[in-house]
């Protein structure tokens, strides 16, 4: 990889890549969960935060959007931190699915384990793994390592979680099936219902980009200073962002891309580059595989611009 350009350079490529992308037609908000289908579809932001803590932004940077499934990085982190990496594999998994990221189908082909951590059925299990004596503490425990992440003021949306709690019987049967084969480590639906919570607080297009920052950065946040992951613990969940960040466009972004990534339905997405920085970008219209269609090509752009691909 490069070294990273002038300060004036980086901002210059983000608004240049955000005026190019923002716009661009194609996909359609997540419908499933009606909250989501409201969004306005024409928000978008991109953002880079350096290792150093220095931050490039254009767009929509203060509208805070429902995080969805890049929670299951938080957690994951916050899972590794209570039973290490080897667990987590052991428990759970570091393989691909290579079916979408609900799929009762992936589940019953794999004996009921999960696979990734990364995935609605991973998800769920790893709430239930995680060290808590009750449903309130496990849940504040997601909720403060989500902060802790983002140096943000994440927050729960009521809104977001009772649209997302009233429809979610497709996960409550999953999470059944885990349960039922013995990957479930609490009760099915504890696990269920903090799960869902987890994936509907609210967080900035930059509340994102530290969180990937923070990974870039050894598990350091390069905004609040704090250590908020062990060192030894980044390479194990920038591993199963590579296997399973973007569900079953996962092989294809890492061939595109080269770059660890985690995206959510909420229209999130985020791009850790080791050493050096994070990368989000936000936009709520999402392809077939529940990714957002200009967050990907934004963040796309600014790898192949600052030449960032891993494997390159």
């Amino acid at each position: 990889m490069s070294q990273l350009p002038s300060a004036k350079a980086l901002q210059h490529l983000v608004d240049e890549t955000f005026q190019q992308f923002h716009g661009l037609p194609g996909g359609e908000n997540a419908s499933y969960i009606p909250y989501l289908a409201s969004v306005p579809d024409e928000l978008a932001a991109l953002v880079i935060v350096t290792a150093n803590g220095d931050v490039y932004q254009a767009g929509d940077i203060e509208y805070r959007f429902a995080i969805e499934s890049i929670s299951k990085v938080a957690t994951l982190a916050l899972l590794m931190e209570d039973v290490g990496p080897e667990m987590v594999r052991e428990k759970i998994g570091a393989e691909p699915t290579g079916l979408p990221f609900n799929s009762v189908l992936a589940l019953c082909e794999h004996h009921d384990k999960p696979l990734s951590p990364l995935v609605n059925a991973g998800a769920m299990a790893s709430v239930s793994l995680l060290k808590a004596d009750s449903a309130e503490q496990r849940w504040q425990r997601i909720l403060d390592v989500q902060r802790r992440l983002t140096a943000g003021n994440v927050t729960l949306s009521d809104e977001i979680n009772e649209s997302e709690q009233t429809t979610n019987f497709h996960n409550r049967g999953i999470a059944w099936l885990l349960y039922a084969a013995g990957n479930c480590f609490c009760d099915p639906m504890e696990a269920c219902e903090v799960y869902t919570r987890q994936c509907s607080t609210l967080v900035t297009c930059k509340d994102l980009a530290v969180m990937s920052a923070t990974l870039a950065n050894h598990g350091k946040n390069p905004i609040s200073g704090e250590q908020v992951v062990t060192p030894e613990n980044v390479a194990p969940i920038l591993a199963e962002m590579t296997m399973e960040g973007l569900y079953d466009y996962s092989g294809d972004w890492a061939f595109e891309v080269g770059l660890p990534g985690k995206s959510g339905v909420g229209g999130g997405l985020l791009a850790v580059v080791p050493g050096k920085m994070g990368i989000a970008a936000f936009s709520p219209p999402l392809d077939e595989s529940g990714n957002s269609v200009r967050a990907q090509r934004m963040i796309a752009q600014v790898a192949k611009s600052l030449n960032l691909n891993l494997y390159g």
